[in-house]
């Protein structure tokens, strides 16, 4: 399988090519040339299957040989052992034909997990296939930070660099980042939002002559490996569920966009969803588009749900440049005028797009009532991210008679303010974080300048 830029002026590359590149040449994102279609009767042929044996089938087409299936089994399980829970990805029902995946059971308690745990160790097959040391920037609005370092510390060939917004995460957010004490682990505070973080990623992995002849590598959702990755749990719902033949819906709490563009690529693959929600919090750039087609950038404001604080969403270039028919040129073009502007689309695209995804945005104020509801109903403690799913989902479910999946992407203990403020007592961290409070930090503060974050970078 060959993958392009979504801008067309970057070559054509292969899979393994694609994880080490992460950001095009051309500014691009990665996208396979086609995705791969699985009939009905495959999708069945899948029930039963352990999550690990369905990760296989599903990222097989995607991987297309690059690694030896004997190896891609071993990378797969050993990405997977440390989960808590040993159903990896469990359903719980909280009403008539609603229910919540959990995807909070790895080792830092959310869904990045899943992605960042493989990620992490198809690097260290490539690099030491290629003797390669490489340096690792990322930036977190919370969650990919502490995930990207647990997933890639032990790596002997890179150095991470994992910038966050200052003051702008959850304390069990960043001391999960910050009391990693390795000597190949640099947390950098940055004094501004996550979308400054992410724009100065961009541009550093538009010019890395600064790294004197290293290579930048991407762990943020613009690297291809993350959405292939995540894309396997929409099918596990489905499969879990047992009615993959007879339609599903998802409700996703999302601020970047990948992991419902993972549940977008599901829906390409034959997966029979009918109704994708984008539950988004008052940082609504998505909830906004597909409302008005206004993608414009608004002012970022500070949440309960922190991890989707963000205004300018990478991925969603994924969408517009298969709503446009891979159409390179005209993406490019049109991600260069959003720099000076807001973004429009056509209007029969548009609808295209609305054929299958709806969106909800939630305030803090629905986010406390919805925590402290289904509480008491359920006994089931949300997160303030996922309870905006389960908001979103009961606003805009279009389809009864189908089962309706919000995506949990985080415990709750990450988030004690927002359970507290809907009344409710905090939840405890598991016993591998227990000492996570009063364990030492290591991280710096810098200001929002691309040149200071050089010369950490380069020590």
């Amino acid at each position: 399988m060959q993958y392009v830029s979504t801008r067309g002026g970057a070559p054509k590359l292969q899979f393994e090519d694609v994880v080490i590149a992460g950001l095009a040449s051309d500014g691009g994102l990665y996208v396979p040339e086609e995705y791969p279609v699985f009939t009905p009767e495959k999708i069945a042929s899948f029930a039963g299957l352990s999550y690990e044996d369905l990760f296989l089938e599903v990222t097989r087409p995607f991987i297309d040989g690059a690694i030896p299936e004997d190896i891609l089994k071993k990378i797969i399980h050993e990405s997977y052992s440390g989960f808590r829970h040993r159903a990896i990805a469990p359903l719980k029902q909280i009403g008539n034909q609603e229910f919540v995946l959990e995807l909070f059971h790895g080792p830092t308690l959310a869904f990045k997990d899943f992605a960042l745990q493989f990620l992490g160790r198809v690097f260290d097959y490539i690099l030491n296939k290629r003797k390669q040391d490489v340096v690792i920037v990322g930036a977190t609005s919370g969650d990919t930070g502490s995930a990207a370092i647990e997933g890639c510390r032990h790596s002997k060939h890179v150095q991470i660099f994992i910038m966050h917004p200052h003051k702008r995460v959850s304390d069990v957010q960043r001391r999960q980042m910050t009391t990693v004490l390795a000597d190949n682990v640099h947390n950098i505070a940055l004094e501004g939002n996550f979308d400054d973080c992410q724009q100065i990623v961009k541009e550093l992995f538009a010019d890395q002559s600064f790294l004197n002849g290293k290579q930048l590598v991407a762990v943020n959702s613009i690297n291809w490996c993350r959405i292939m990755a995540q894309i396997v749990y929409y099918f596990y719902a489905s499969l879990q569920i047992g009615t993959p033949s007879k339609g599903i819906a998802f409700s996703v709490p999302t601020g970047n966009f990948g992991d419902i563009f993972a549940g977008y690529i599901a829906y390409k693959m034959g997966l029979p969803i009918k109704q994708l929600i984008i539950a988004t919090n008052k940082n609504d750039i998505l909830h906004r588009f597909l409302e008005n087609n206004d993608y414009s950038r608004g002012t970022l404001s500070h949440s309960l749900s922190p991890s989707m604080d963000i205004q300018v969403s990478s991925n969603f270039e994924r969408l517009l440049f298969d709503l446009y028919e891979n159409d390179g040129a005209f993406i490019d073009n049109l991600m260069k005028n959003f720099k000076t502007s807001s973004l429009q689309i056509d209007q029969h695209r548009l609808e295209q797009a609305r054929s299958i995804f709806s969106s909800q945005n939630v305030s803090d104020e629905d986010t406390q009532t919805t925590i402290k509801n289904i509480y008491k109903q359920t006994g089931e403690l949300l997160d303030p991210h996922t309870a905006i799913g389960v908001y979103a989902a009961k606003v805009k479910r279009k389809y009864n008679e189908i089962p309706m999946v919000t995506l949990a992407t985080a415990h709750p203990a990450k988030f004690s303010e927002a359970i507290e403020k809907a009344g409710l007592e905090a939840a405890e961290l598991p016993n591998n974080l227990a000492n996570l409070h009063t364990s030492e930090e290591k991280y710096q503060v810098a200001p929002n300048d691309i040149e200071a974050i050089k010369k950490i970078i380069l020590g």
